[in-house]
């Protein structure tokens, strides 16, 4: 009975460490990535749409995308789009492509970036807490009902804690990893 409840934990750890590796991709190392511009949506014809929706985006070079979307009545909208956004980029349009250059982090810069990516693996962190919280109340309403005994519920507890901190473990990988791909010249 415990097992079932920490075997529906997992899923939601592992959907907090799949949403930080997807928040992690998202900042800047330095390097091109097109999940940069993931979040970036374009009003196109009145409607905000997903910038992967209405064009092709590529890393040519290890500090440069490529955007190349469908229809060329777009590229004035996905321009400003990616211009606005708090990524800090500058476009530039040739009539066919979009070229994005990533300018070379400044020291200042990577610190502020560290800081956000310690932040969002906080995020995680917390997420995992409160399923682990979850699941606990769930064992514990499980015990007072006579479902199991108070051995199994503290058995459970440990062996809840000892996934939590599998996926602690995780998270703190995929953080340091980042960290150093971001802190890296």
């Amino acid at each position: 009975m415990v097992k079932e409840q920490i075997q529906a934990g997992r899923e939601h750890f592992e959907q907090a460490v799949e949403h930080f590796i997807e928040e992690a991709a998202k900042l800047r190392s330095g390097r091109a990535n097109p999940a940069l511009l993931e979040g970036i949506l374009v009003d196109y014809y009145g409607t905000r749409t997903p910038l992967k929706q209405i064009a092709n985006v590529t890393i040519p070079e290890a500090r440069q995308i490529l955007v190349q979307p469908w229809d060329k009545g777009a590229m004035q909208p996905i321009e400003t789009a990616i211009r606005e956004s708090d990524l800090g980029l500058n476009p530039g349009n040739d009539g066919n492509v979009i070229r994005i250059t990533l300018p070379q982090l400044t020291e200042e810069r990577r610190r502020e970036l560290v800081k956000a990516l310690n932040a969002r693996a906080e995020e995680s962190r917390i997420s995992i807490r409160s399923t682990r919280e979850e699941i606990w109340k769930e064992i514990q309403d499980l015990e007072k009902a006579g479902t199991i005994g108070e051995d199994d519920k503290f058995s459970g507890k440990d062996e809840l804690q000892k996934v939590v901190d599998e996926y602690n473990a995780k998270i703190e990988a995929l953080r340091e990893k980042k960290e150093k791909e971001i802190l890296t010249v």
